[in-house]
């Protein structure tokens, strides 16, 4: 299982927007000729990028929105001529969050876009802490997958950091991440369970797009869920009871000013 390891880290490049070229008639032209020459019709790769710049919404309503389509369950795609897609779908990793953590995710969202409240950081326990008691916790069930356990746990903290400012922040989050995640912090060390939670329920769109065998991903599967069962049976010590109201009102302040 080393190998999902290393899919779930480095599956794509996660590129930020001021390296990306400008849409003009020559880059696209470059684009064509670089597809001609890998052999690609363009047409068959329509509606299988996934945009990775951060999703910067106006408005509650739109978080909102990506709630919604981030608690549902998978639907069929379409392509930009309008043909549904059911290349990636077909493989589209099941996880069936438990309802009770479907609920902690609509109440995570309206403190954070209704009550302008933010979760407390650093959290106790991080993303790190959760992770490393599964791995304790798997290892007294079941000695002989420990270490298999122990590379997904790696590409689920490795995916956590590097997905956290791209998709799993709310607009009012962002300047609480600028402020704490500097230098070569890892959002893994400062986030907790209530950031981890919104990882999980993303994680079938993006890995719908990673070049996995059939049993790799029905074991990883497996293993999503069980770990989502112990998220489940600690919720109490791992997500907060309550939000910070400090410091969403400082921002709600500053921008009256």
């Amino acid at each position: 299982m080393e190998i999902l390891c290393s899919l779930l880290c480095n599956w794509d490049e996660w590129v930020a927007a001021d390296r990306l070229m400008k849409h003009t008639e020559e880059n696209a032209m470059k684009q064509q000729s670089l597809d001609k020459r890998q052999g690609v019709d363009k047409s068959s790769k329509s509606g299988h990028s996934i945009q990775t710049k951060p999703k910067c919404s106006s408005d509650a309503k739109a978080d909102k929105e990506d709630l919604k389509n981030t608690v549902a369950k998978g639907k069929k795609r379409k392509s930009n001529s309008g043909v549904e897609d059911n290349s990636s779908i077909d493989k589209l990793v099941k996880i069936q969050v438990p309802s009770t953590l479907k609920q902690r995710l609509v109440v995570d969202w309206e403190f954070v876009t209704q009550q302008d409240k933010l979760v407390k950081l650093p959290r106790s326990p991080n993303v790190n802490d959760i992770l490393t008691k599964y791995l304790e916790y798997s290892s007294k069930k079941d000695d002989i997958m420990t270490d298999s356990v122990g590379e997904i746990l790696k590409g689920i903290r490795c995916y956590f950091d590097k997905a956290l400012p791209v998709m799993l922040l709310y607009k009012k989050e962002r300047q609480q991440y600028y402020e704490l995640v500097l230098d070569d912090v890892s959002p893994s060390t400062i986030y907790g369970a209530e950031h981890l939670l919104r990882l999980f329920v993303k994680f079938p769109e993006l890995l719908a797009y990673v070049n996995i065998e059939e049993e790799t991903l029905i074991r990883l599967q497996q293993k999503l869920m069980d770990f989502l069962k112990f998220l489940q049976k600690n919720q109490s010590t791992f997500f907060v009871s309550a939000y910070d109201g400090s410091r969403g009102s400082e921002g709600k302040e500053k921008r009256k000013a």
